[in-house]
């Protein structure tokens, strides 16, 4: 059964794609067939991963393509739908059918041929749009990458009383898979003090950090997951942790 797992803050600057990214690269590395999907018309997982493409998510949304001609591959076993900013304009036409039932039921919809891949992974924008919510009511499970600031922690309080409502939804279950601390030194005190909140407020979701690491921005501009450019850093081994967490988490 294909676990579709969201990756989602409402908060920017959270490492949201970065995590995306490595996670998915993770899991395929273990030979696991991932597709994710990008919800946000910045489109940084195909920048991040340097990918031309034809069609996007949008075209898929709007019926200009099938779901077969939107995926991309990005490398063995790790796929991509990719967005832009031709998303907005599919967003504008979810408004204009006037019925929010209907434009949330869409993506799952569009999303109901897929076959043959054991994760989906979507990456949220940090805004709140139609598209976004009805990713929500795609999703089984959501990941929170949390940085270590306060404005994180209050979009993570979002995030969880946002699931609160989703679940509510008839025939829908969405839960809070885990909080994953980001850009963590424990050098700091202040890093030190927001995870000692998280594990109180939180208590039993909160992964181990992603620490603070160069090379994982560094990754981004060579177009690479961080097990490719530097498997031995802090990043690669906190990023492997993770994987093996969610894969347990199954």
């Amino acid at each position: 059964m294909t676990r579709i797992i969201g990756v989602l803050n409402y908060k920017g600057g959270t490492g949201k794609t970065t995590t995306v990214v490595n996670l998915a690269a993770g899991l395929a590395l273990r030979g696991e067939r991932v597709l994710c999907v990008d919800l946000d018309a910045q489109g940084s997982l195909a920048t991040y991963m340097g990918l031309r493409y034809t069609h996007s998510l949008a075209d898929l949304l709007t019926g200009q393509a099938e779901l077969k001609e939107c995926i991309v591959p990005v490398r063995e076993r790790f796929d991509l739908i990719p967005s832009d900013r031709s998303l907005l304009q599919a967003e504008g036409q979810l408004w204009r059918l006037n019925n929010d039932q209907q434009a949330r039921a869409l993506l799952a919809q569009k999303m109901g041929a897929l076959d043959g891949y054991s994760y989906v992974i979507l990456d949220y924008s940090p805004s709140i749009s139609l598209i976004g919510q009805g990713a929500l009511l795609y999703a089984n499970e959501i990941i929170v990458p949390a940085a270590m600031n306060y404005l994180a922690m209050v979009g993570t309080r979002q995030v969880i009383e946002t699931l609160k409502t989703v679940g509510r939804a008839p025939g829908h279950s969405v839960r809070l898979s885990m909080i994953v601390p980001t850009f963590y030194s424990s050098h700091l005190r202040k890093d030190r003090e927001i995870m000692e909140a998280l594990n109180q407020h939180f208590a039993g979701f909160v992964s181990d950090p992603i620490r603070i690491n160069v090379a994982l921005a560094e990754a981004c501009s060579r177009r690479a997951s961080i097990y490719e450019y530097a498997p031995r850093s802090a990043g690669a081994v906190d990023y492997a942790h993770l994987v093996e967490k969610v894969v347990d988490h199954g």
